[in-house]
């Protein structure tokens, strides 16, 4: 049985764990404990190799990079990861909009949070990310400051001997040999995963916010199926849907239970490796991405801060609804590839409509408490994102 379970696809595997972890948390909810230390090392284990992949990657990329490869691909990558970010939030004002949900704002403010307080403070936190040591950065799983070193090397290497340049080649495989490796125990991580999951939570918590998650939940899959699709089909000028379907069922499943979109980075370098995107570009636009395309960060940020909005009763104009998806696209881009990191960007948004902090925490709070559906869905957005628009450029491109 286990010979033949190999066999099957990774995908196919992945989805007989989900059903048999529903129905361990359904059938046996008292065993699922017990099951917690297999999503736990599978989500270890991803987390543990991706800051050195994507260091690796990058840097034999680039030393081994020719004028007129691929990474003219990077910068139509980099609007489309704009693009598709500010489009989401948008989209977000209108179903808030059209679906106004309230809160209920008496929940204790969580004092050990602290969420930046401007736009200045993540451009700040940003910036000093770029030049952060780089086995601090390595070791904490800075992504920012892991692709600079990795660039700065990268480029300095180009003028290294070509025995130098192979050795970093024969780095970059041997990492990807145990990136595979890791990958095939995917079925059994996201196995414990959802056992551990649907029995500790279940859904009795979330009826009370079901407006709310309605809302979120709603949006980010019209932003999946309807508004990035449109993006793809207008870039490679085909139907869009075989490949948004591919990289939602390959890349979106495995984000949505491991909710990080950094430990999603070896599942998108794999995806686009097979999907055909050249390494120099996949492994240079695919880590950027889940650092700053955050589509589903910018809808968790502007549908809970205008249900904020709308609790206390503040008049807002369509401007301000503007600005505030502009604000929430950039703070989007601020938010960390890790479970949770959206959300303490909410009193960023907040703030431009003059409510306080305290208010803004209770907020943070809410988000925390539907969490297990908001976070998951937001990083199967986000980083199956980062594989599509990857995937759709260099198609278009070639």
């Amino acid at each position: 049985m286990f010979s033949a379970f190999t066999r099957l696809s990774l995908v196919t595997r992945i989805v007989i764990a989900i059903i048999l972890g529903v129905l361990v948390a359904v059938v046996t909810p008292q065993y699922a404990p017990y099951l917690t230390i297999l999503g736990d090392l599978f989500i270890k284990a991803l987390k543990s190799v991706a800051p050195i992949l994507v260091f690796v990657l990058v840097l034999s990329s680039i030393a081994n990079f020719k004028v007129g490869s691929s990474n003219a691909y990077i910068k139509p990558i980099m609007l489309m990861y704009a693009a598709g970010m500010f489009l989401a939030a948008l989209s977000a004002v209108i179903a808030s909009i059209i679906f106004p949900s309230t809160l209920f704002l008496d929940l204790p403010a969580q004092g050990e949070l602290t969420p930046p307080g401007s736009l200045t403070e993540i451009f700040r936190n940003l910036l000093l990310s770029f030049i952060a040591n780089p086995v601090t950065a390595i070791a904490e799983a800075n992504f920012i400051g892991i692709l600079a070193w990795s660039v700065a090397l990268g480029i300095a290497f180009r003028h290294a001997s070509d025995t130098t340049k192979g050795v970093l080649n024969d780095a970059a495989n041997a990492v990807n040999a145990v990136i595979r490796l890791v990958i095939s125990f995917a079925p059994f991580g996201i196995f414990g995963l959802v056992a551990v999951t649907f029995a500790d939570a279940g859904l009795n918590t979330l009826m009370s916010y079901a407006q709310l998650l309605t809302v979120l939940l709603g949006t980010m899959l019209f932003v999946a199926l309807v508004i990035n699709p449109i993006m793809v089909g207008f870039v490679t000028r085909a139907n869009p849907y075989p490949l948004v379907l591919q990289c939602l069922r390959e890349s979106g499943i495995t984000a949505f239970f491991t909710r990080s979109s950094a430990a999603n980075i070896p599942v998108n370098l794999d995806l686009a490796k097979r999907l055909g995107v050249p390494e120099s570009t996949a492994s240079v636009a695919i880590p950027l991405g889940a650092a700053i395309n955050m589509a589903g960060a910018s809808v968790t940020i502007t549908v809970l801060s205008l249900a904020a909005v709308n609790t206390l009763g503040i008049p807002v104009s369509f401007t301000t609804m503007l600005i505030l998806s502009v604000v929430a696209t950039v703070s989007a881009c601020g938010a960390s590839g890790v479970a949770g990191g959206s959300l303490l960007l909410i009193p960023v948004a907040c703030g431009l409509f003059g409510i306080s902090s305290d208010i803004a925490m209770q907020v943070v709070a809410i988000g925390m408490v539907i969490s297990v559906l908001q976070d998951s869905t937001e990083t199967a957005l986000n980083s199956s994102t980062d594989v599509l628009f990857t995937a759709a450029v260099d198609r278009g491109m070639r």
